[in-house]
């Protein structure tokens, strides 16, 4: 089973977790007989913590644990206000260790939280910056961010929107692009164009919508990969790289609407 997030790729990609039938240990072939069949029907339901499988519980509680550390710190950096240095060292952080996460074919929670605490010090620094130039803009984004979640879980979970091989090269092939694009703005910032390909009249909204619609519809991969994993009798552990993933496309998520809507508040 082939993962098509990047981040997740690492926990679902070439593995069968889960099989059925005759099982080979060493040189020992435990055949299933009606027996044992009869046996393992009447004995009581193992819960996840004797077969060590992942479950949308341990996903949900995992993600909670990295949010809670997340938002714990970005309160921190809101309050403390501590300026470009702090934005710097968190944003740089983050990306090490996203980097590291991503790639570890070992899982670390440890430094999954710290990839937590160093996002939290940047988006509670960011946030804070832009709040400070366009007041209210933080409490937009974060609804906006939650809509786009429920929306896109709900859409998923009804069937509205299917991953299909097409639909996922169509997503990974647009979001090439759009961050060649990105590459070329900065290049341009450095160049004597403060805005980059922002500061064209017109690229600025259009690319700042298409972000947001990205990083939407990467959550949807998300969804996909997990409920793959689940039942695909994926570790219990993996359950960590999957709240990894969720935390780095919904931060994705929130500072492309945060630039959305500071894009648009600057043109009124």
């Amino acid at each position: 089973m082939r993962s098509s997030n990047p981040v997740l790729g690492r926990a679902f990609n070439n593995r069968g977790y889960a099989s059925m039938g005759n099982t080979n240990m060493g040189n020992t072939t435990t055949a299933t007989t009606p027996e044992s069949l009869e046996n393992l029907y009447n004995a009581p339901a193992a819960s996840p913590l004797q077969t060590g499988r992942m479950t949308i519980e341990d996903v949900v509680a995992r993600t909670s644990i990295l949010f809670g550390i997340l938002v714990v710190t970005g309160a921190v950096a809101w309050t403390a206000n501590l300026g470009g240095g702090a934005l710097m060292v968190g944003f740089l952080g983050g990306f090490v260790l996203a980097m590291v996460n991503t790639f570890s074919q070992k899982i670390r929670p440890g430094l999954i939280m710290a990839y937590a605490v160093f996002q939290g010090l940047a988006l509670g620094t960011i946030s804070r910056i832009f709040n400070d130039v366009y007041p209210g803009i933080v409490s937009q984004a974060v609804i906006g961010t939650l809509c786009a979640f429920a929306g896109m879980l709900f859409a998923y979970s009804n069937g509205k929107i299917r991953v299909t091989p097409k639909f996922t090269r169509v997503i990974l092939g647009a979001a090439i692009g759009y961050f060649a694009l990105a590459l070329v703005s900065l290049v341009m910032s450095f160049t004597g164009n403060a805005g980059g390909l922002y500061g064209v009249t017109g690229f600025g909204p259009l690319l700042a919508i298409a972000g947001v619609g990205l990083a939407s519809f990467f959550l949807v991969l998300d969804f996909d990969q997990i409920q793959k994993g689940i039942a695909a009798g994926a570790p219990q552990e993996e359950s960590w790289r999957a709240g990894f993933g969720l935390m780095v496309t919904i931060v994705w998520l929130y500072l492309e609407i945060l630039r959305l809507i500071s894009i648009l508040r600057g043109d009124e």
